[in-house]
């Protein structure tokens, strides 16, 4: 019985080995999971936090350009009524241009003029 006694107890022996084994296999694989999770959700995190912040630029920008864009069309509907009160005479519309010299003292003719142009401050606002 004491041959047994001894086979049975290394059995037991290698199986109390075996099953910490096992229990360490599983223990190292739920944490190697769990550290695997706190990274996603830290990523997660991350990926939520630039969304919400895009989010909120985007607002910003469709706000900036709404703003801009009525300024634009009220400047174009000033400029179109301005263009229509100058074509209807109810005003007038004054250019401040020179005519430069072309050298010539002699007495002037047609050919001898030239073209009136705009002065350079009103060239570089126009």
């Amino acid at each position: 019985m004491s041959r047994l006694t001894a086979i049975i107890s290394a059995v037991v022996m290698c199986l109390i080995v075996y099953l910490g084994w096992l229990a360490n296999h599983y223990h190292d694989n739920a944490n190697e999971f769990k550290r695997q999770r706190d990274e996603k959700v830290k990523a997660l995190n991350l990926a939520n936090a630039t969304i919400t912040d895009m989010q909120t630029r985007q607002r910003d920008v469709a706000a900036l350009d709404a703003k801009y864009t009525g300024a634009l069309a009220d400047a174009k509907a000033t400029i179109d009524q301005l263009e229509r009160d100058v074509a209807s005479g109810k005003r007038r519309l004054q250019l401040n241009a020179r005519c430069p010299e072309n050298g010539a003292t002699a007495t002037g003719g047609v050919g001898d003029a030239s073209s009136p142009r705009l002065n350079d401050t009103a060239e570089r606002d126009y």
